[in-house]
């Protein structure tokens, strides 16, 4: 089992900012490509933003280009979310996203697979 430990949610006016955090517990893992994704009630999961790992290209929600930038920490095997400008349209449950790299970690083989963190609630208030 992968677990993905975010962090970094909480209750910010518009226009404000928060950096959320996910970063893997347990063995030491790699993974081809990570990613956040948000639900708020009624709706459906959605991509906000992802970054392969391997030549950092990343891709977008049309509605947060140019407000959030996604970057990570290869050494550390941590991704970020910094989210700027925030709009109260942005409040939703964040999760963290990971496909992890088929291979052998602490003695045990992982096939590929998609991972998922427990979220966190970002809430921005109008």
């Amino acid at each position: 089992q992968v677990q993905l430990v975010e962090s970094g949610g909480g209750l910010v006016q518009a226009g404000g900012s928060l950096r959320l955090s996910c970063t893997p517990s347990g063995a030491i893992f790699r993974f081809n490509a990570m990613g956040w994704y948000r639900q708020a009630p009624g709706k459906q999961r959605e991509l906000v933003a992802a970054i392969t790992t391997g030549d950092g290209s990343t891709n977008y929600a049309d509605s947060v280009k140019g407000r959030f930038t996604i970057s990570r920490d290869n050494a550390k095997n941590t991704v970020y979310l910094q989210m700027n400008s925030l709009k109260p349209e942005d409040s939703a449950v964040y999760y963290c996203n990971a496909e992890l790299k088929a291979g052998l970690y602490s003695g045990r083989f992982y096939s590929q697979r998609t991972s998922w963190g427990q979220g966190t609630q970002v809430t921005v208030s109008s």
